[in-house]
């Protein structure tokens, strides 16, 4: 299954939770969830019972299309997330908030995730002074993340850092909003990633 590429608003409806897919339109409170609170379509008003593996199935989705993974990459975290000693639900939180593309995003040099990736791909992201246009890349504890010279003036990423001043930023990476430049200071823990995501109902769909 390729990455969604449709409506995101549409998306955030249907699932009734906001996934922070529009970056700026929901911070100015234009969101399409906050106007229609309800799932799109001629039926979208009416309550509906979801069975168990409903839900299972619809907190995998939430933090598939949140993170802007395909199935296949995130059925290859869960399977190491599996692997490794501890809660497997927390481990892959972890994996997810490690991407190269969402810490990106955590550093506010983009206000969406989506955006994110679109700047690690065209080139305009430098890890430890060296480019990478890989998204999907891990990032350790004490790496450094930058915008290259000549992306600084970028317009989206001068909006994006701005709106930090309202938003705020994570407090696992420290970040010089003058040069642009952050490092991934640790590895967050599940209880400091806020995320509206129910991991254990995922390890339970996977688990079956």
């Amino acid at each position: 299954m390729a990455r969604y590429t449709g409506p995101v608003e549409k998306l955030e409806r249907r699932l009734g939770v906001d996934l922070g897919l529009k970056g700026e339109r929901r911070l100015a409170g234009k969101s399409a969830l906050e106007k229609r609170p309800y799932a799109p379509g001629q039926h979208g008003q009416r309550r509906s019972k979801i069975s168990e593996y409903g839900l299972q199935l619809r907190e995998k989705q939430k933090a598939k299309f949140m993170y802007g993974i395909s199935e296949k990459q995130f059925r290859s975290l869960y399977i190491e997330a599996n692997r490794k000693e501890g809660n497997t639900g927390n481990i892959l939180v972890q994996l997810l908030e490690q991407r190269l593309d969402n810490v990106v995003y955590r550093m506010g040099f983009a206000t969406t995730r989506a955006s994110a990736r679109q700047f690690v791909s065209h080139g305009h992201i430098l890890l430890d002074g060296k480019k990478v246009n890989i998204p999907s890349c891990r990032i350790k504890a004490g790496q450094k993340v930058e915008i290259r010279e000549k992306s600084k003036n970028n317009p989206q990423i001068v909006r994006s850092m701005e709106l930090t001043n309202q938003t705020g930023l994570v407090d696992w990476v420290d970040v010089d909003k003058e040069k642009l430049f952050g490092i991934f200071s640790r590895v967050p823990e599940r209880e400091d990633v806020s995320i509206p995501i129910e991991e254990r109902l995922i390890v339970e769909l996977y688990s079956k």
